[in-house]
């Protein structure tokens, strides 16, 4: 289960390296990629105790390290609104932010210093919280991350108003996730007062409390990248739509490409790069619709005699695949037919798609009626 829950963080995390790689001066996108690298990085580390991976844990050097870097996730999450704000601004600020995050990652590093190692093995539900060094370590390490995370829902909130779907969706997720991290971090706090107070708080409520905190850090990871994923998936649709339509349409095309060789385009440049984009699905894809289209203006007076070229249009697919072969005959010995050009396999509907159903429902015609000739 816990696998489960962090390959997604990580897969989303590797994948804004990646965008990152291409675009190493986009601020908002370095803040958000540092943002996620530093709360997968503290994710195995933020499992309740009931985990196997708890067990990094029990080290009092992987404790502080869990929470220096969740410092870091709360500062560049602020850092990636600054900077999608006003760049220029949001830089004094981030370094501004910057000062502070530094200031709370001494005094974590110099409390830890100043008691012995083993007082942070063990996790938050074990810690000795009556010994002021630990109660100040874990009340300070959620402090910060609680104002970061506060403020930085709440602006993910106004977002989410404003935006519409799927963007919207994703911001209310990322809203929920980070505003649940601080009332995680809230939580804490009021338990370390408690405890250091003397007082006991239960160690199944400590347990859902950081289990909580867990699952927060993923929903804000998922929502922060839920409008990219949306998008490759419409991407990917809409790339294996146009592959098979394209493949659909070869029986057309080919037959067009008989009669009018000269209508097949041409990469237009000898650059192996421009060869390359132009073996593209999509390109390939379009590149047929208009010779399709070019191929059936050219063969329309070849079509129909002078007494039915006014219902042309109202041919079913079959009908017109009949014609087309006839037309390409005549084509090939040489015919002449000075009629004017007549739109064909023309649809009922203004988009595109429209028409490109209609061109397929050609194409398919044209191939069922040559295996069954065959």
């Amino acid at each position: 289960m816990f696998g489960l829950l962090l390959f997604v963080p990580v897969a989303v995390a590797a994948w804004k390296f990646y965008q990152f790689a291409r675009h190493p001066k986009d601020a908002p996108l370095r803040s958000v990629t540092l943002c996620l690298v530093t709360a997968v990085a503290s994710y195995p580390l933020a499992m309740p105790a009931t985990s196997k991976v708890s067990l990094i844990a029990d080290h009092g050097t992987a404790k502080l390290a869990q929470n220096v870097l969740l410092l870091g996730t709360a500062y560049f999450l602020l850092c990636f609104y600054l900077y999608s704000a006003d760049e220029r601004a949001g830089g004094r600020r981030a370094r501004r932010e910057a000062g502070v995050v530094l200031v709370v990652a001494a005094l974590l590093i110099a409390d830890a210093a100043t008691v012995p190692h083993d007082v942070f093995i063990g996790s938050f539900s074990t810690a000795d919280m009556t010994i002021p060094q630990v109660a100040v370590f874990y009340g300070l390490a959620g402090a910060y991350p609680t104002y970061a995370m506060t403020v930085a829902g709440r602006w993910t909130r106004l977002c989410a108003r404003q935006s519409s779907r799927p963007h919207s969706t994703g911001l209310w997720m990322a809203a929920v996730g980070m505003l649940a991290m601080a009332a995680a971090c809230l939580v804490r706090a009021v338990m370390v007062l408690i405890r250091w107070a003397g007082g006991t708080v239960s160690h199944q409520l400590m347990a859902v409390v950081a289990f909580c905190l867990a699952v927060a850090i993923l929903l804000f990871v998922v929502g922060i990248t839920y409008p990219a994923v949306r998008t490759r998936i419409t991407s990917a649709r809409l790339w294996l739509r146009h592959r098979r339509d394209y493949r659909r349409l070869a029986p057309l095309w080919q037959l067009l490409a008989e009669a009018y060789p000269d209508n097949i385009l041409k990469p237009s440049s000898d650059d192996p790069r421009e060869t390359r984009r132009a073996r593209g699905t999509h390109r390939r894809y379009y590149r047929r619709i208009v010779e399709c289209r070019d191929g059936l203006v050219d063969i329309s007076p070849y079509l129909v005699g002078q007494e039915d070229e006014g219902a042309l249009l109202d041919f079913a697919p079959d009908e017109l695949a009949d014609r087309l072969r006839h037309a390409v005959e005549q084509v090939g010995q040489g015919a002449s037919v000075p009629r004017r050009v007549i739109p064909l396999a023309l649809s009922h509907g203004a988009d595109q798609d429209s028409d490109v159903r209609q061109l397929v429902a050609v194409s398919e015609a044209l191939s069922s009626s040559h295996s069954q000739s065959s």
